[in-house]
């Protein structure tokens, strides 16, 4: 196997014995082979698209397939072998269709062509000999990791669109985007400059998913709005629930109301609390621990059911596998996976656990700060920054990790300055999200704006900000400090270069698939950079 598209691969280099993450060779394979069918899938998509024939399914299936190989989604080999035989029959189908709108249906390139082997075995050896990506020394580096960092790029743009899809919300531009970029990695002949442009264009289509996202969410559960959420615990039963989807959040609240259950969120999760459409419930209690890669101690603590509703899911401990449940896109072998929004089970392990004997005390924090309730101070904000009481903004946010070095993050946000604000969002806040900063004549210094795809609302922020001191955002007192770990975060990345944000100070380190030449580019057109220290970083930015 060869896996690099996470910050944490081995050495900064590649995955090649067992992924970091917990992914086994077998399911490297299949994951890779997944994205070899997937861009043959693209390039009937495409053809498709030209012939004006409704291809809602390939699109559909294509947000799906991408989002399930994105890090720590879904460990689970034959789920890759279902979706890898469900990826040829779509391609199958939609190329009869293409040739009777009068398309083509003559495709040379052997992934429009692939037909998978009928065992699992055999899935796997076509993987490693068809879709492998280890380096080679007969093909351009550069070229190579531009590809690697589109197909990345638009996975974390698939996941976005997946989580609004589920909700009812669809933007064909997207999906066009996502056939068109997955199909250009099978030209040989295209050159750094078309793979920049494409880059490019990736993360302006992730600001049209994450855009969707948020209009699915705001529409379907109100505006979020600030919110105090206990972090301690209530006597009773137990549900926690981790990863991203709302709508799974939505179904377990209730299916469990009214049968003396607590439901608590965990990592993303905890943004959920300032929706209207979610808070409504009286047993919507509180948020249980930190960020994804604390869930071994933090799972095997929790004294109720569990349920993981999207990525950031670690191997499973025995000392509570048998209270985990998955649902949707991820899975680990042998843990009991949901389907259709039945959550059922996840209700009555709960009602056989203990649950919390007693009340916990804990520290209360507060969610959210969507865009729309940022905006509505936004004139406030304006009057304290051309005061002088507002210095600077810093952004503070992303994804949480394993490294050691991630302590920067916590350390940064401590020796901010007291005339400056803090923003977070994603599940890097988890550094520092329960430390009480204080306020600015009303206006907190610290303030969560959401899950990671909330980028959006910094965005909306920036925006609002830039309009209000009549400069380009890049002249705003405002500086990004990033953590990065997969691929939704790679997209983001994408979205703020697209927006020609300057001065990025990314960390803990930088990813592997990025060449020095690329690298070279980006420093001389964005300078981005690595993160130092605190201290030498708050110096540089200051002054």
């Amino acid at each position: 196997m060869f896996c690099y598209q996470c910050e944490q691969t081995a050495q900064g280099k590649g995955c090649t014995q067992v992924g970091v993450c917990g992914k086994q060779p077998q399911t490297a394979a299949l994951q890779d082979l997944l994205i070899y069918t997937l861009k043959g899938l693209s390039m009937v998509a495409v053809e498709a698209t030209r012939n004006a024939c409704n291809n809602d399914k390939a699109n559909r299936f294509m947000a799906k397939a991408l989002f399930s190989t994105l890090t720590n989604v879904d460990f689970d080999a034959e789920r890759f072998v279902a979706l890898i035989r469900e990826c040829v029959t779509i391609r199958e189908e939609l190329k009869k269709a293409v040739s009777y709108a009068g398309g083509r249906d003559n495709f040379r390139l052997p992934e429009a062509n692939f037909q998978p082997a009928a065992d699992l075995q055999g899935l796997v050896e076509q993987g490693e000999k068809l879709a492998g990506i280890a380096p080679d020394p007969d093909l351009d580096e550069d070229i190579e990791g531009l590809k690697q960092l589109l197909i990345y790029g638009l996975k974390g743009v698939a996941a976005y669109t997946h989580h609004a899809y589920l909700l009812g919300f669809e933007d064909p531009h997207v999906y066009d985007f996502i056939n068109e970029g997955m199909m250009s990695t099978l030209n040989a002949g295209i050159s750094m400059q078309a793979l920049v442009y494409l880059v490019t264009r990736c993360g302006e289509t992730n600001l049209r998913a994450m855009k969707l996202l948020d209009e699915a969410n705001t529409k379907t559960y109100g505006d979020p709005v600030p919110t105090p959420v206990p972090l301690g615990a209530k006597k009773g039963k137990a549900i926690l629930v981790s990863g991203h989807d709302l709508k799974d959040l939505e179904e377990i609240l209730k299916q469990s109301e009214g049968k003396g259950i607590f439901v608590y969120t965990h990592g993303e999760m905890l943004p959920c609390h300032g929706y209207p459409g979610l808070k409504k419930y009286p047993h919507f209690y509180g948020h249980y621990g930190t960020a994804w890669q604390n869930q071994h101690k933090e799972f095997a603590a929790f004294p109720g059911a569990i349920l993981m509703t999207t990525n950031c899911l670690q191997k499973p401990l025995d000392a509570y596998k048998d209270n985990l449940f998955t649902t949707g896109l991820v899975g680990w072998p042998g843990v009991t996976h949901l389907e259709a929004g039945n959550f059922a089970p996840v209700i009555e392990k709960a009602l056989q656990l203990p649950g919390f004997t007693e009340d916990v005390a804990g520290k209360t924090i507060t969610a959210g700060f969507g865009h729309h309730a940022v905006l509505g101070v936004a004139g406030k904000i304006v009057e304290l920054v051309k005061a002088g009481k507002i210095r600077h903004f810093f952004l503070v946010g992303g994804c949480d990790g394993a490294r050691p070095g991630r302590s920067y993050y916590t350390e940064f946000v401590e020796k901010v300055p007291q005339d400056c604000i803090v923003l977070t969002l994603a599940c890097g806040k988890f550094r520092f999200f329960d430390k009480d900063l204080g306020d600015i004549e009303g206006i907190p210094r610290l303030i969560d704006l959401g899950q990671c795809n909330d980028a959006y609302s910094a965005v909306m922020i920036v925006d609002a900000l830039a309009k209000a001191f009549n400069c380009p955002p890049q002249e705003l007192p405002v500086s990004l400090i990033l953590s990065w770990y997969e691929q939704k975060a790679v997209a983001i990345l994408l979205s703020l270069l697209f927006l020609n944000m300057r001065d990025i100070r990314l960390g803990p380190s930088l990813p592997a698939f990025v060449t020095p030449a690329v690298l070279d580019y980006l420093v001389e057109k964005f300078n981005l950079m690595p993160i130092s220290t605190p201290d030498a970083d708050l110096k540089a930015i200051l002054g």
